[in-house]
């Protein structure tokens, strides 16, 4: 957990490889990236599932065993918002994956109810936080844990004030890094950086800065979402539409 602690201290952001299986790990591992990072959408896809905690998280230690097993590169694992919302739960959950060689996890402040996302409140998730961190503790359980602040994914008016706010609470309760997916103006990541000494995580998105100007701005980790898998999905899908169609193999083999 240290060696994946210091990769957010590198002057260039570390790029963590978005997987969903073993293959897609060892893809990711043979392509030289330092570590990986589960997309919680793409694997729930995999499997049938809409985003969410849709599944039960049996199923998705299943899968994280499976890409444990295939890859030596440190895993973070996108547990949502705990799958539970008892803090033991979530801790014991965490415990499981720690003992499969996890290193990180992602954890997030917003829960799909009735197929709408909304932020859960900033005090409460905080205490949740805090008591998760506490439970480890008791367990010597090492864990970097990359709390995910959805503002700016929900497209709030006042995104960048809140994520402040949270970000401040989520420091004091114990967060090793904070996640801002759909965070793209360099204005905004830049008052983030200068107010918040937790290493920041962006997100790849349309707009998004290459990654030499948000290493300027003090971005430390940069991931993928679910965009790998939805391109590759895409590609699978038109080839397969091509090969139905065009009465050959071609598109297979090209």
């Amino acid at each position: 957990m240290q060696a994946f602690k210091q990769l957010h201290q590198q002057t260039t952001p570390l790029l963590l490889a978005n997987v969903w299986d073993a293959a897609s790990a060892k893809a990711a591992q043979q392509a030289g990236y330092q570590a990986l990072g589960t997309s919680s959408a793409a694997v729930a896809s995999v499997l049938g599932y809409e985003d969410g905690e849709q599944m039960a998280f049996e199923e998705l230690l299943f899968m994280v065993t499976r890409v444990s097993k295939a890859t030596n590169l440190p895993l973070s694992v996108d547990i949502e918002a705990g799958y539970s919302r008892d803090p033991q739960q979530i801790a014991q959950f965490i415990e499981q994956l720690a003992e499969l060689g996890v290193v990180g996890i992602n954890f997030e402040d917003s829960v799909v109810i009735n197929a709408t996302r909304a932020l859960t409140d900033s005090g409460e998730f905080a205490a949740h936080l805090k008591a998760v961190r506490h439970h480890l503790a008791t367990q010597q359980t090492n864990m970097f844990i990359n709390v995910r602040c959805d503002a700016f994914l929900l497209g709030l008016d006042n995104a960048r004030e809140e994520a402040l706010h949270r970000a401040q609470q989520y420091q004091q309760a114990g967060a090793d890094g904070l996640f801002l997916p759909c965070i793209t103006e360099n204005a905004d990541i830049q008052a983030i950086t200068n107010a918040c000494s937790l290493p920041l995580n962006v997100m790849a998105m349309p707009g998004l800065s290459d990654v030499n100007t948000l290493a300027g701005l003090g971005v430390k980790r940069i991931s993928m979402g679910n965009f790998a898998f939805e391109n590759a999905h895409t590609h699978l899908t038109d080839m397969l539409t091509q090969l139905r169609s065009q009465g050959s193999f071609t598109a297979l083999f090209g």
